[in-house]
């Protein structure tokens, strides 16, 4: 939890002017959604083997080894800014994506000894210790940003430098910090059953996803909050520079934004265990909906933007909590690794290319277009939802586990 403050503190301090360095370098704002995107597939990229990695070794290497990443992938995009190379600059927003992947990790570190009944609160808490600093972030941009307003580093690319030194600092902490490992307490505590050598695969997790309904709809769930959110906040600062908002009020309605995001996680944590996971599913498709005809009708009434962008937020986390625990229910423990790396693959890809339509969308159609078609893809997790519902009913509690 203490290194998710840290971890939390480091990607948005710089990720909300991502859009804006990508614009001043490439000199077009076609390409603005971009910088945000190279980050999400670097965080795609790195899912696998990161699972991997954490299966052979246990959950501090992997975590250890993301935050390096990130922290090297940092220091490439401030080069770039000063070179002013944009191809530099999404090779740097993608190793700086790695440094996500370890912050979404962490939530699976808390599942990994927790009971069922009380999974998706472990999870929450792990969520939700990620507030301060990503609350605290976005509102450090223009600080980091002006704190190297006499040297050759571009402003727009200050913040990376003070996410470089965040992202060190907290590998440091989870190295020395992170013992036991949990994983490999509950491999121990699995027995022979934990042992896999497949249990970082691909394959493993495909195969396991395939055999469980519910883990299809987890799956989905979390892929979908996870592209709608990101594909309508990476524009949020574009529109809002339209309406004539300057770079502290872009930083404070991030903050909101992302205090929706994790403040208000227990709370999804106790609901998705106390009600069910797939209540808290159709909480979250309604949240997203919301959401989306929030920002995308408000033009230049920033207060009406955000409020959106506070329900964005909310939304992504019923979503990301309640899919989460669905998805490690509806596993055995041997797959779990494998479903896990799966599941962030496949939620950092699809936000990947949700990122990159969404400036096409943005400079083609505009913020209101963007929201609406985030809006449609709620709609197919929604009728899933509905159906596993009917067809696979959750029991009043999650079972052993072994379930």
């Amino acid at each position: 939890m203490a290194s998710q403050v840290l971890g939390g503190l480091g990607v948005p301090i710089s990720i909300a002017l991502a859009p804006v360095l990508a614009t001043e370098i490439s000199g077009t704002e076609a390409l603005s959604g971009l910088a945000s995107t190279a980050a999400v597939i670097g965080t795609a990229l790195v899912s696998l083997p990161l699972a991997a990695l954490m299966t052979r070794r246990g959950r501090r290497p992997g975590l250890v080894v993301a935050y390096a990443i990130g922290a090297a992938g940092a220091a490439l995009v401030v080069l770039a800014a000063v070179v002013r190379n944009f191809p530099l600059l999404m090779l740097g927003m993608a190793a700086f994506g790695a440094a996500s992947s370890a912050n979404l990790q962490a939530r699976f570190a808390a599942a990994d000894l927790a009971a069922p009944d009380r999974r998706a609160r472990a999870i929450s808490l792990v969520v939700w210790s990620s507030t301060i600093g990503a609350v605290l972030g976005p509102n450090l941009s223009a600080p980091a940003s002006y704190s190297f307003a006499d040297t050759s580093i571009p402003q727009a690319a200050g913040p990376f430098v003070w996410a470089c030194a965040v992202f060190v600092l907290t590998g440091t902490l989870i190295a020395v910090l992170l013992r036991p490992d949990p994983l490999l307490t509950a491999r121990a505590l699995a027995g022979p059953a934990g042992q896999s050598r497949q249990a970082g695969s691909l394959r493993a997790g495909v195969a396991a996803v395939k055999a469980s309904p519910r883990a299809g709809l987890a799956l989905l769930t979390i892929a979908v909050s996870h592209t709608a959110m990101v594909s309508i906040m990476v524009m949020t600062p574009m529109d809002l520079g339209h309406h004539g908002a300057d770079l502290r009020l872009v930083g404070l309605v991030i903050s909101i934004h992302i205090a929706g995001m994790f403040a208000f996680s227990p709370v999804m944590g106790w609901l998705a265990d106390r009600l069910g996971r797939l209540s808290v599913i159709g909480l979250a498709a309604g949240l997203l909906s919301l959401a989306a005809l929030l920002a995308g009708t408000a033009g230049a009434n920033h207060a009406q933007t955000t409020a959106g962008l506070f329900l964005l937020g909310l939304g992504w986390s019923a979503g990301l909590v309640s899919g989460s625990a669905l998805l490690t229910d509806s596993v055995p423990p041997v797959a779990r690794a494998a479903v896990q790396g799966l599941s962030d693959l496949t939620m950092n890809t699809a936000a990947g290319v949700g990122g990159a339509a969404a400036g096409l969308v943005m400079s083609l159609a505009g913020y209101g277009w963007l929201n609406a078609i985030g809006a449609a893809l709620l709609l197919p997790m929604a009728a899933l939802a509905l159906f596993t519902a009917r067809r696979h009913p959750e029991p009043a509690k999650p079972g052993g586990l072994s379930s």
